[in-house]
């Protein structure tokens, strides 16, 4: 596998084509170098895999066993660190900075982040549900579930719910992975990568990038 890098979500445009007739959706990733903080060997780990730092953050908000981490890598304290699992560490060294030449030749991009939290939504909210039937002589309860006393455990004499029922709660604020998405441009001068389509988060929340794990059949084929 790739190694998986940061990036900061800046928000939401389009790139028109040369002929100005069609425009392309596109979300910005400001992709600033990432600092390798650690190279992981068969021999001393028992696995192969290369860990990258990126964001400073001041020593008081740190702590003394992170910020000697960091300091063998000759870097400063950082904020975020993330691992990747990578078939031979020969070409990482301890402060090598990977930043975008890495997408070099890549042509989509699977972005791994936060969810916007939508608080304690029902269910027709949440879980696309069409509510009770609206018509004279309902109760007002258009938007409730029903009945879900029947929905027992497959044992059939127990009133616990199965678990994963759908049902109301907290929406939202979980880690979300959008795959294969495609990259439209890279500017390397101004460290920005413009992915078409959505990315998970608000405006100025922190994402990981990497190259596409899996693509369906028609991406496979672009990317031939």
């Amino acid at each position: 596998m790739a190694v998986t890098l940061f990036a900061k979500k800046i928000g939401m445009t389009r790139v028109f084509s040369q002929d100005g007739k069609t425009s392309t959706p596109v979300t910005v990733l400001e992709m600033t170098p990432s600092v390798v903080t650690q190279v992981r060997t068969a021999e001393t780990d028992g696995y192969t895999a290369v860990q990258v730092g990126w964001g400073d953050v001041k020593p008081r908000n740190s702590t003394i066993p992170m910020i000697g981490h960091d300091a063998k890598a000759g870097a400063a304290p950082k904020r975020h660190h993330t691992e990747s699992r990578v078939d031979d560490v020969a070409g990482f060294g301890l402060g090598q900075q990977l930043g975008l030449e890495t997408l070099d030749g890549v042509l989509f991009v699977d972005v791994v982040g936060q969810s916007k939290g939508k608080g304690f939504a029902g269910v027709m909210k949440r879980h696309g549900f069409k509510g009770m039937p609206a018509s004279h002589g309902v109760e007002r309860k258009h938007r409730s579930p029903g009945s879900i006393g029947a929905h027992a455990t497959n044992r059939g004499h127990c009133g616990k719910l199965k678990k994963g029922k759908r049902m109301s709660g907290h929406m939202g604020d979980e880690r979300v992975t959008v795959r294969s998405l495609p990259v439209v441009r890279i500017d390397s001068d101004k460290s920005l990568l413009l992915v078409k389509g959505p990315v998970p988060g608000a405006n100025g929340g922190t994402v990981l990038v990497r190259p596409a794990v899996r693509l369906n059949r028609s991406k496979g084929k672009a990317g031939k």
